[in-house]
């Protein structure tokens, strides 16, 4: 496989700044590392992007979190070894991801329950998180970006 382009990010000039200070947000909104790494590898297993996904697992393991959860996150629901507040996190990044497969994407019940957890400054940097993972993984699928190419 080969990519069509760099990632659009790269090539316009300014943009990949902006996007860049939206993560250095995200990791100042008081989740757990751990957390928001699990948040964006789950995302962008959804998406089908391997460039995310293998720089997912690769910052994943650099937060610390362990070769169990990173081979089960796609499976969170049936493995033990995530806790309620990252479960909370999880569901609610599968929701905001997929938009369109329900009329009522992002339900009351499972807003609430990440609000068991997270406070409004933690939701947004989860929120963020994943709008910031989607627009990644729509650039890089999108422009065929390879696993491994980046850093």
């Amino acid at each position: 496989m080969q990519s069509r382009m760099q990632n659009p990010a790269v090539v316009l000039p300014g943009a990949m700044q902006p996007i860049q200070e939206l993560f250095k947000a995200v990791h100042a909104g008081g989740v757990d590392g751990q957390t928001l790494e699990l948040v964006h590898l789950r995302v962008s297993q959804i998406n089908g992007c391997s460039a995310c996904v293998d720089g997912g697992a690769k910052t994943s393991r650099k937060a610390g979190v362990s070769e169990e959860r990173l081979a089960t996150v796609v499976a969170w629901r049936e493995a033990p070894y995530f806790t309620d507040e990252e479960r909370a996190a999880l569901e609610l990044a599968e929701a905001a991801t997929r938009l369109a497969d329900r009329a009522d994407a992002v339900s009351d019940e499972v807003w609430d329950r990440a609000a068991t957890y997270f406070d409004e400054k933690q939701l947004a940097a989860i929120v963020l998180m994943v709008g910031v993972t989607n627009l990644f993984n729509r650039l890089n699928a999108t422009t065929r970006q390879i696993a491994g190419a980046w850093g």
